[in-house]
Protein backbone atom coordinates (compact mmCIF):
# COMPACT_ATOMS: atom_id res chain seq x y z
CA UNK A 1 0.00 0.00 0.00
CA UNK A 2 1.29 3.62 -0.69
CA UNK A 3 2.16 5.07 2.58
CA UNK A 4 3.28 8.25 1.34
CA UNK A 5 -0.47 9.90 1.42
CA UNK A 6 -3.42 9.54 4.01
CA UNK A 7 -5.84 6.24 2.73
CA UNK A 8 -9.34 7.94 1.26
CA UNK A 9 -11.90 6.60 3.35
CA UNK A 10 -14.52 5.43 0.88
CA UNK A 11 -18.05 7.38 1.84
CA UNK A 12 -15.76 9.73 4.40
CA UNK A 13 -18.74 11.89 6.15
CA UNK A 14 -18.61 15.94 6.04
CA UNK A 15 -18.69 16.37 9.57
CA UNK A 16 -18.39 20.35 10.31
CA UNK A 17 -18.40 21.82 14.19
CA UNK A 18 -22.18 22.59 14.01
CA UNK A 19 -22.51 19.07 14.22
CA UNK A 20 -20.17 18.27 17.46
CA UNK A 21 -21.48 21.47 18.47
CA UNK A 22 -25.39 20.08 18.71
CA UNK A 23 -24.06 16.47 20.05
CA UNK A 24 -22.51 18.21 22.61
CA UNK A 25 -25.59 20.58 23.20
CA UNK A 26 -27.68 17.25 23.80
CA UNK A 27 -25.08 15.52 26.20
CA UNK A 28 -24.45 19.10 28.47
CA UNK A 29 -28.72 18.52 28.25
CA UNK A 30 -28.49 14.91 29.69
CA UNK A 31 -31.04 14.13 27.10
CA UNK A 32 -29.86 11.55 24.64
CA UNK A 33 -32.99 9.55 23.63
CA UNK A 34 -35.65 10.41 21.64
CA UNK A 35 -36.84 13.80 22.50
CA UNK A 36 -36.63 17.34 20.67
CA UNK A 37 -34.06 16.91 18.73
CA UNK A 38 -35.22 14.34 16.62
CA UNK A 39 -39.05 16.03 16.69
CA UNK A 40 -36.70 19.29 15.00
CA UNK A 41 -34.94 16.47 12.66
CA UNK A 42 -38.49 15.06 11.40
CA UNK A 43 -40.18 18.67 11.06
CA UNK A 44 -37.29 19.80 9.23
CA UNK A 45 -36.57 16.44 6.75
CA UNK A 46 -40.43 17.28 6.33
CA UNK A 47 -39.97 20.38 5.26
CA UNK A 48 -37.56 19.42 2.88
CA UNK A 49 -39.71 16.49 1.12
CA UNK A 50 -42.46 19.34 0.94
CA UNK A 51 -44.58 16.98 3.37
CA UNK A 52 -46.48 17.80 6.47
CA UNK A 53 -44.67 17.07 10.13
CA UNK A 54 -47.13 14.10 10.63
CA UNK A 55 -46.19 12.54 7.68
CA UNK A 56 -42.87 11.79 9.03
CA UNK A 57 -41.54 9.60 11.51
CA UNK A 58 -37.56 8.83 12.81
CA UNK A 59 -36.25 5.67 12.82
CA UNK A 60 -32.52 4.28 14.23
CA UNK A 61 -32.11 2.60 10.67
CA UNK A 62 -33.61 2.31 6.70
CA UNK A 63 -34.12 -1.10 7.44
CA UNK A 64 -35.94 -0.60 10.46
CA UNK A 65 -37.98 1.87 8.49
CA UNK A 66 -38.52 -0.70 5.66
CA UNK A 67 -39.61 -3.14 8.15
CA UNK A 68 -42.27 -1.34 10.07
CA UNK A 69 -43.43 0.66 6.70
CA UNK A 70 -44.10 -2.80 5.74
CA UNK A 71 -46.44 -3.75 8.81
CA UNK A 72 -47.88 -0.58 8.78
CA UNK A 73 -48.84 -0.95 4.74
CA UNK A 74 -50.78 -4.64 6.55
CA UNK A 75 -48.21 -7.27 4.35
CA UNK A 76 -48.97 -10.41 6.26
CA UNK A 77 -47.27 -14.20 5.90
CA UNK A 78 -47.80 -15.39 2.14
CA UNK A 79 -47.92 -12.23 0.99
CA UNK A 80 -45.55 -11.39 -1.79
CA UNK A 81 -43.34 -8.38 -2.49
CA UNK A 82 -41.84 -7.32 -6.02
CA UNK A 83 -38.25 -6.16 -5.12
CA UNK A 84 -35.38 -5.44 -7.53
CA UNK A 85 -32.07 -8.05 -7.77
CA UNK A 86 -29.37 -5.40 -7.27
CA UNK A 87 -29.58 -4.29 -4.08
CA UNK A 88 -28.46 -4.66 -0.33
CA UNK A 89 -29.57 -7.49 1.85
CA UNK A 90 -31.35 -4.82 4.04
CA UNK A 91 -33.83 -4.56 1.29
CA UNK A 92 -35.01 -8.14 1.01
CA UNK A 93 -34.31 -9.32 5.05
CA UNK A 94 -37.23 -6.76 5.81
CA UNK A 95 -39.37 -8.34 3.53
CA UNK A 96 -38.54 -11.60 5.29
CA UNK A 97 -39.01 -10.63 8.76
CA UNK A 98 -42.46 -9.07 7.90
CA UNK A 99 -43.23 -12.59 7.53
CA UNK A 100 -43.83 -11.87 3.65
CA UNK A 101 -42.07 -13.95 0.50
CA UNK A 102 -39.98 -11.47 -1.42
CA UNK A 103 -40.22 -12.32 -5.78
CA UNK A 104 -37.05 -10.66 -7.62
CA UNK A 105 -36.85 -9.29 -10.74
CA UNK A 106 -33.76 -7.96 -12.92
CA UNK A 107 -33.10 -4.60 -13.01
CA UNK A 108 -32.42 -2.41 -16.81
CA UNK A 109 -29.11 -3.02 -18.43
CA UNK A 110 -28.68 1.04 -18.30
CA UNK A 111 -29.77 2.47 -15.17
CA UNK A 112 -29.40 -0.45 -12.33
CA UNK A 113 -32.84 0.58 -11.36
CA UNK A 114 -35.68 -2.11 -10.80
CA UNK A 115 -37.18 -3.07 -14.56
CA UNK A 116 -41.07 -2.26 -14.95
CA UNK A 117 -41.26 -4.66 -17.33
CA UNK A 118 -40.12 -7.70 -15.21
CA UNK A 119 -42.20 -6.33 -11.98
CA UNK A 120 -45.77 -6.35 -14.52
CA UNK A 121 -44.79 -9.78 -15.40
CA UNK A 122 -44.12 -11.27 -12.03
CA UNK A 123 -47.40 -9.96 -10.65
CA UNK A 124 -49.35 -12.90 -8.81
CA UNK A 125 -53.06 -13.31 -7.13
CA UNK A 126 -50.74 -13.32 -4.09
CA UNK A 127 -48.53 -9.67 -4.51
CA UNK A 128 -49.13 -6.99 -2.23
CA UNK A 129 -46.81 -4.45 -3.08
CA UNK A 130 -43.72 -3.22 -4.95
CA UNK A 131 -40.72 -1.88 -3.60
CA UNK A 132 -38.27 -0.47 -5.97
CA UNK A 133 -35.12 0.67 -4.90
CA UNK A 134 -33.48 4.15 -6.44
CA UNK A 135 -30.05 2.76 -7.31
CA UNK A 136 -27.28 4.95 -6.60
CA UNK A 137 -29.09 8.41 -6.31
CA UNK A 138 -30.90 7.25 -9.91
CA UNK A 139 -34.82 7.16 -10.03
CA UNK A 140 -36.74 4.27 -10.59
CA UNK A 141 -39.11 4.63 -13.27
CA UNK A 142 -41.73 6.04 -11.13
CA UNK A 143 -44.77 6.99 -13.52
CA UNK A 144 -44.65 3.01 -14.65
CA UNK A 145 -44.58 1.83 -11.01
CA UNK A 146 -47.40 4.18 -9.98
CA UNK A 147 -49.17 3.02 -12.70
CA UNK A 148 -48.53 -0.78 -12.15
CA UNK A 149 -49.32 -0.34 -8.76
CA UNK A 150 -53.03 1.25 -8.97
CA UNK A 151 -53.63 -1.21 -11.99
CA UNK A 152 -53.19 -4.11 -9.56
CA UNK A 153 -53.99 -2.45 -6.21
CA UNK A 154 -51.06 -2.93 -4.83
CA UNK A 155 -48.75 -1.25 -2.09
CA UNK A 156 -45.80 1.08 -3.29
CA UNK A 157 -42.86 1.61 -0.91
CA UNK A 158 -40.08 3.18 -1.81
CA UNK A 159 -36.39 2.01 -1.01
CA UNK A 160 -34.55 5.66 -1.00
CA UNK A 161 -31.37 4.63 1.17
CA UNK A 162 -29.24 6.54 -1.65
CA UNK A 163 -32.16 9.03 -2.64
CA UNK A 164 -32.61 11.75 -0.43
CA UNK A 165 -32.17 14.67 -3.14
CA UNK A 166 -33.34 12.31 -5.91
CA UNK A 167 -36.49 14.06 -7.73
CA UNK A 168 -38.54 12.59 -10.77
CA UNK A 169 -40.74 14.52 -12.79
CA UNK A 170 -40.01 17.54 -10.67
CA UNK A 171 -41.65 15.40 -7.29
CA UNK A 172 -39.31 14.36 -4.89
CA UNK A 173 -38.48 10.29 -4.13
CA UNK A 174 -40.27 8.80 -1.12
CA UNK A 175 -43.22 11.14 -1.93
CA UNK A 176 -44.87 8.48 -4.70
CA UNK A 177 -45.81 5.53 -2.68
CA UNK A 178 -47.67 5.05 0.76
CA UNK A 179 -44.54 4.94 1.82
CA UNK A 180 -41.03 6.31 1.49
CA UNK A 181 -37.65 5.25 3.54
CA UNK A 182 -34.57 7.08 3.54
CA UNK A 183 -31.27 6.14 5.17
CA UNK A 184 -28.46 8.35 7.43
CA UNK A 185 -26.20 5.56 7.79
CA UNK A 186 -22.42 6.86 7.89
CA UNK A 187 -21.45 6.95 4.43
CA UNK A 188 -24.88 8.38 3.28
CA UNK A 189 -25.21 12.02 1.66
CA UNK A 190 -26.34 13.20 4.88
CA UNK A 191 -25.58 11.23 8.32
CA UNK A 192 -26.15 10.69 11.62
CA UNK A 193 -24.01 7.62 12.00
CA UNK A 194 -26.62 5.32 12.45
CA UNK A 195 -30.04 6.23 11.08
CA UNK A 196 -33.66 6.44 8.93
CA UNK A 197 -36.75 8.38 8.11
CA UNK A 198 -40.18 7.18 6.88
CA UNK A 199 -42.71 9.64 5.00
CA UNK A 200 -45.83 8.21 4.83
CA UNK A 201 -48.94 10.06 2.49
CA UNK A 202 -51.37 9.04 5.73
CA UNK A 203 -50.53 10.34 8.80
CA UNK A 204 -52.53 7.20 10.95
CA UNK A 205 -49.99 5.39 9.42
CA UNK A 206 -47.45 7.49 10.36
CA UNK A 207 -48.75 7.34 13.79
CA UNK A 208 -48.76 3.18 14.26
CA UNK A 209 -44.96 3.54 12.93
CA UNK A 210 -43.98 5.86 16.09
CA UNK A 211 -45.92 3.51 18.22
CA UNK A 212 -44.07 0.13 16.64
CA UNK A 213 -41.02 1.90 16.62
CA UNK A 214 -40.81 2.03 20.55
CA UNK A 215 -42.09 -1.42 21.83
CA UNK A 216 -45.30 -0.56 20.67
CA UNK A 217 -46.25 2.07 23.81
CA UNK A 218 -48.46 4.56 23.18
CA UNK A 219 -46.36 7.59 24.44
CA UNK A 220 -42.30 7.96 23.81
CA UNK A 221 -39.80 8.89 26.15
CA UNK A 222 -40.00 12.21 25.90
CA UNK A 223 -43.74 12.55 27.00
CA UNK A 224 -43.27 9.99 29.80
CA UNK A 225 -40.50 11.99 31.00
CA UNK A 226 -40.47 15.67 29.69
CA UNK A 227 -40.90 18.85 31.69
CA UNK A 228 -44.47 18.47 31.25
CA UNK A 229 -44.59 15.87 33.69
CA UNK A 230 -44.60 11.77 33.61
CA UNK A 231 -47.11 10.24 31.63
CA UNK A 232 -48.17 7.04 32.03
CA UNK A 233 -48.43 4.66 28.43
CA UNK A 234 -49.70 1.78 27.62
CA UNK A 235 -48.80 -1.12 24.99
CA UNK A 236 -51.15 -1.69 22.44
CA UNK A 237 -48.72 -3.84 20.46
CA UNK A 238 -45.75 -6.36 20.26
CA UNK A 239 -43.10 -3.22 18.86
CA UNK A 240 -39.66 -2.71 18.40
CA UNK A 241 -36.88 -1.22 19.73
CA UNK A 242 -36.39 0.77 16.21
CA UNK A 243 -36.29 4.46 17.75
CA UNK A 244 -33.93 7.86 16.81
CA UNK A 245 -31.63 9.13 19.09
CA UNK A 246 -31.58 12.82 19.93
CA UNK A 247 -27.56 12.37 19.78
CA UNK A 248 -28.19 11.29 16.04
CA UNK A 249 -30.72 14.30 15.25
CA UNK A 250 -28.52 16.64 16.31
CA UNK A 251 -25.92 15.19 13.77
CA UNK A 252 -28.67 15.26 10.80
CA UNK A 253 -29.95 18.96 11.75
CA UNK A 254 -26.54 20.43 10.55
CA UNK A 255 -26.22 18.04 7.58
CA UNK A 256 -29.67 18.85 6.73
CA UNK A 257 -28.91 22.74 6.44
CA UNK A 258 -25.57 21.53 4.36
CA UNK A 259 -27.75 19.37 1.73
CA UNK A 260 -27.47 21.59 -1.01
CA UNK A 261 -24.07 22.74 -0.94
CA UNK A 262 -22.81 18.94 -0.14
CA UNK A 263 -25.05 17.83 -3.15
CA UNK A 264 -23.06 20.48 -5.77
CA UNK A 265 -20.10 19.40 -4.47
CA UNK A 266 -20.84 15.57 -5.64
CA UNK A 267 -22.40 16.63 -8.76
CA UNK A 268 -19.00 18.33 -10.17
CA UNK A 269 -17.01 15.23 -8.82
CA UNK A 270 -19.20 12.75 -10.91
CA UNK A 271 -19.29 15.33 -13.91
CA UNK A 272 -15.34 15.17 -13.41
CA UNK A 273 -15.17 11.13 -13.34
CA UNK A 274 -17.09 10.89 -16.30
CA UNK A 275 -14.94 13.71 -18.15
CA UNK A 276 -11.77 11.58 -16.73
CA UNK A 277 -13.14 8.22 -17.91
CA UNK A 278 -14.78 9.12 -20.76
CA UNK A 279 -12.19 7.40 -23.37
CA UNK A 280 -11.36 4.05 -21.22
CA UNK A 281 -12.67 1.07 -22.09
CA UNK A 282 -14.89 0.79 -18.82
CA UNK A 283 -18.70 1.62 -18.20
CA UNK A 284 -19.03 4.74 -17.22
CA UNK A 285 -22.67 5.34 -15.37
CA UNK A 286 -25.67 6.86 -17.24
CA UNK A 287 -26.07 10.20 -17.12
CA UNK A 288 -29.30 11.47 -15.35
CA UNK A 289 -32.39 11.36 -17.24
CA UNK A 290 -34.39 14.98 -18.62
CA UNK A 291 -36.95 16.13 -15.62
CA UNK A 292 -34.91 13.94 -12.93
CA UNK A 293 -32.54 14.97 -10.07
CA UNK A 294 -30.31 12.44 -9.31
CA UNK A 295 -28.78 12.56 -6.08
CA UNK A 296 -25.29 11.32 -6.70
CA UNK A 297 -24.69 9.31 -4.26
CA UNK A 298 -22.68 6.50 -5.89
CA UNK A 299 -20.45 6.73 -8.75
CA UNK A 300 -20.28 3.19 -10.07
CA UNK A 301 -18.15 1.80 -13.14
CA UNK A 302 -18.31 -1.39 -14.45
CA UNK A 303 -15.07 -3.67 -15.33
CA UNK A 304 -15.76 -5.59 -17.40
CA UNK A 305 -12.24 -7.78 -17.92
CA UNK A 306 -13.01 -8.48 -21.68
CA UNK A 307 -12.58 -5.46 -22.76
CA UNK A 308 -10.05 -4.34 -20.02
CA UNK A 309 -8.01 -7.62 -19.41
CA UNK A 310 -8.46 -6.97 -15.76
CA UNK A 311 -10.97 -8.47 -13.11
CA UNK A 312 -13.02 -6.30 -11.33
CA UNK A 313 -11.59 -8.20 -7.98
CA UNK A 314 -7.89 -7.01 -9.68
CA UNK A 315 -9.20 -3.36 -9.79
CA UNK A 316 -10.56 -3.37 -6.30
CA UNK A 317 -7.21 -4.64 -4.89
CA UNK A 318 -5.10 -1.79 -7.16
CA UNK A 319 -7.10 1.08 -5.66
CA UNK A 320 -6.71 -0.41 -2.22
CA UNK A 321 -3.11 -0.57 -2.70
CA UNK A 322 -3.17 2.95 -4.23
CA UNK A 323 -4.26 3.76 -0.66
CA UNK A 324 -8.42 4.35 -2.26
CA UNK A 325 -11.02 2.82 -0.25
CA UNK A 326 -13.70 1.37 -2.80
CA UNK A 327 -16.97 -0.11 -2.78
CA UNK A 328 -19.24 -2.83 -4.78
CA UNK A 329 -22.33 -1.78 -4.73
CA UNK A 330 -24.12 -4.64 -4.85
CA UNK A 331 -22.84 -8.21 -5.65
CA UNK A 332 -26.63 -9.02 -6.88
CA UNK A 333 -28.87 -10.69 -4.08
CA UNK A 334 -29.12 -14.37 -6.12
CA UNK A 335 -25.25 -14.93 -5.95
CA UNK A 336 -25.56 -15.10 -1.72
CA UNK A 337 -26.35 -18.55 -0.54
CA UNK A 338 -28.75 -17.73 2.12
CA UNK A 339 -30.87 -16.46 -0.59
CA UNK A 340 -30.08 -19.16 -3.05
CA UNK A 341 -30.71 -22.27 -0.03
CA UNK A 342 -34.05 -20.65 0.90
CA UNK A 343 -35.88 -19.64 -2.40
CA UNK A 344 -33.82 -21.34 -4.99
CA UNK A 345 -32.70 -17.97 -7.03
CA UNK A 346 -29.74 -18.41 -9.39
CA UNK A 347 -28.33 -15.92 -10.56
CA UNK A 348 -28.21 -16.75 -14.18
CA UNK A 349 -31.88 -15.66 -14.13
CA UNK A 350 -31.61 -12.20 -13.41
CA UNK A 351 -29.05 -11.78 -15.82
CA UNK A 352 -28.58 -7.75 -15.85
CA UNK A 353 -28.24 -7.85 -12.22
CA UNK A 354 -25.45 -10.74 -12.21
CA UNK A 355 -23.39 -8.95 -14.83
CA UNK A 356 -23.28 -5.54 -12.75
CA UNK A 357 -22.58 -7.67 -9.48
CA UNK A 358 -19.45 -9.07 -10.76
CA UNK A 359 -18.32 -5.82 -12.11
CA UNK A 360 -18.95 -3.12 -10.22
CA UNK A 361 -16.96 -1.08 -8.80
CA UNK A 362 -17.89 2.17 -6.47
CA UNK A 363 -15.37 5.09 -6.36
CA UNK A 364 -15.18 7.58 -3.83
CA UNK A 365 -18.08 10.51 -3.78
CA UNK A 366 -18.02 11.94 -0.65
CA UNK A 367 -18.49 16.19 -0.59
CA UNK A 368 -15.49 15.57 1.75
CA UNK A 369 -13.09 14.59 -0.96
CA UNK A 370 -10.91 17.39 -1.48
CA UNK A 371 -9.58 17.93 -5.12
CA UNK A 372 -6.02 16.68 -4.62
CA UNK A 373 -7.81 13.34 -3.63
CA UNK A 374 -10.56 13.44 -6.44
CA UNK A 375 -7.25 13.42 -8.73
CA UNK A 376 -5.91 10.75 -7.01
CA UNK A 377 -8.59 8.27 -7.32
CA UNK A 378 -8.61 9.75 -11.04
CA UNK A 379 -5.00 9.01 -12.14
CA UNK A 380 -5.28 5.72 -10.45
CA UNK A 381 -7.88 4.43 -12.44
CA UNK A 382 -6.46 5.50 -15.56
CA UNK A 383 -2.93 4.95 -15.03
CA UNK A 384 -4.36 0.85 -13.96
CA UNK A 385 -6.81 0.57 -16.79
CA UNK A 386 -4.12 2.44 -19.61
CA UNK A 387 -1.55 -0.60 -18.39
CA UNK A 388 -3.60 -3.41 -18.50
CA UNK A 389 -4.99 -2.84 -22.06
CA UNK A 390 -1.77 -2.35 -23.55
Amino acid sequence: MNQSQPFIVFGAPQIEQDEIDEVVDSMRASWLGTGPKVARFEREFAAYKNVQPDHVAATNSCTAALHISMLAAGLKPGDEVITTALTFCATVNAIIHTGATPVLVDVEADSMNIDPHAVEAAITERTRAILPVHFAGRPSAMDALVAIARKHNLKLIEDCAHAIETEYHGKKAGTFGEFGCFSFYATKNITTGEGGMVVAQDEHDIARIKVLALHGMSKDAWHRFGDAGYKHYLVTEAGFKYNMMDIQAAIGIHQLERIEQNWCKRQTLWNRYQAAFSELPVTCPQEAENDTRHAYHLYTLLIDEARTGISRDAFLEHMTLSGIGVGVHYLSIPEHPYYQERYGWRAEDYPNAMRIGRQTVSLPLSAKLSDSEMYRVMDAVREFVRVAVK
